[in-house]
């Protein structure tokens, strides 16, 4: 089997930010919201290694929602948001636009709230034949059953399920890629939890500090 084929080539791919907003996380209830801020973090610093194209889209900035979050402005400060009046992203002459003029064919979706920013543009954009993988654990809705079932609906649609650690391994694949590796394993260790607390200490076991 070519694996070029069966997973995800940071080539083929662009990252899409959907309305990670503060105003919007505070009706998050699927997942602990430093959480999803961490995952969230940690996907767009693993686009920005890989050299990820990424489209970030707000809506109702000044009126409810607020900027995008300073944590993941942060990251991309060179990237203006783009401001929509409606849910979906899809139906935004500008957003839609940007997504396109990127050419990639496949997208990576975060945002908020599953129910509807995000799932409505991802079943927009699978209708028009893109390949759309959404990082569930980088999404959040407003309850865990509401936004498990967005999820479904999405997947049952043709839209691929992952996490945001799937995709940065997937994207390095071999820890002997040296143009990535510094930059994948910051992230992992920074973001990855047990696992990056794991990698940390086989790093300082095998080259001990003087």
């Amino acid at each position: 089997m070519n694996d070029s084929k069966t997973l995800l080539q940071p080539s083929d791919c662009a990252l899409v930010l959907i309305d990670q907003q503060a105003g919007l996380a505070f009706g998050v209830g699927s997942i602990d919201r430093q959480v999803l801020l961490n995952n969230t973090i940690a996907l767009t610093r693993t686009a920005k290694v890989f050299g990820l194209p990424i489209v970030a889209s707000t809506s109702a900035s000044k009126v409810y929602s607020g900027p995008l979050m300073p944590a993941i402005r942060e990251i991309l400060p060179d990237i203006q948001p783009i401001e929509r009046r409606n849910m979906n992203l899809w139906e935004d002459d500008a957003a839609r636009t940007a997504v396109v003029q990127t050419g990639k064919r496949s997208l990576i979706v975060s945002g908020l709230l599953t129910e509807a920013c995000v799932s409505f543009p991802v079943l927009s954009a699978l209708h028009e034949g893109l390949d759309v993988f959404v990082v569930g654990d980088a999404c959040g809705g407003l309850t865990p059953v509401s936004h498990d079932l967005a999820l479904r609906r999405m997947s049952d649609a043709g839209a691929h399920m992952t996490s945001w650690i799937q995709v940065l391994l997937e994207f390095q694949r071999d820890w002997t890629r040296r143009e990535t590796y510094d930059g994948a394993r910051s992230i992992v260790e920074t973001h990855g939890g047990g696992y990056g607390i794991g990698l940390a200490y086989a790093r300082d076991m095998i080259h001990p500090s003087p």
